[in-house]
């Protein structure tokens, strides 16, 4: 790991993931990327077990709960195209993330996604914990 102006990061191909491990859904799914052998280094950041964690990258824990975030290099990437980015480093899912590219569909994805993110934050704030809000 390199130390670079204050921040921690990952060998300079690696991507950091963020995502909320109390949500069901939302562990469901990275139990399914974690399954694959990616093509670059990954490294998988509960913010739910650890919540100080996304001060690291210079977010608040309400920023990093409310959207998906990638941390590639020094780049923070979040919703629909943190998948894109996280995709293209995953076996069979780089194909997506290359479809998803080569038809210039982000936008559509986006639009889905920030609908989909706002509603899960809402069920997810109204459970009894929620760090988020």
């Amino acid at each position: 790991m390199n130390h670079q102006s204050g921040r921690t990061t990952l060998r300079a191909n690696g991507l950091r993931v963020l995502y909320d491990g109390g949500c069901p859904l939302c562990r469901r799914e990275i139990a399914i990327y974690r399954r694959l052998r990616p093509r670059r280094p990954v490294d998988w950041v509960d913010i739910d077990a650890n919540p100080q964690a996304p001060s690291r990258y210079g977010l608040t824990v309400t920023q990093a709960m409310t959207r998906f975030h990638v941390i590639d290099g020094e780049q923070v990437v979040t919703g629909a195209a943190a998948f894109v980015t996280l995709w293209s480093a995953l076996p069979v899912w780089r194909h997506l993330a290359a479809v998803v590219r080569a038809l210039r569909l982000l936008p559509v994805l986006e639009l889905g996604y920030a609908w989909f993110a706002r509603r899960r934050l809402r069920r997810r704030c109204t459970e009894e914990s929620c760090r988020a809000g």
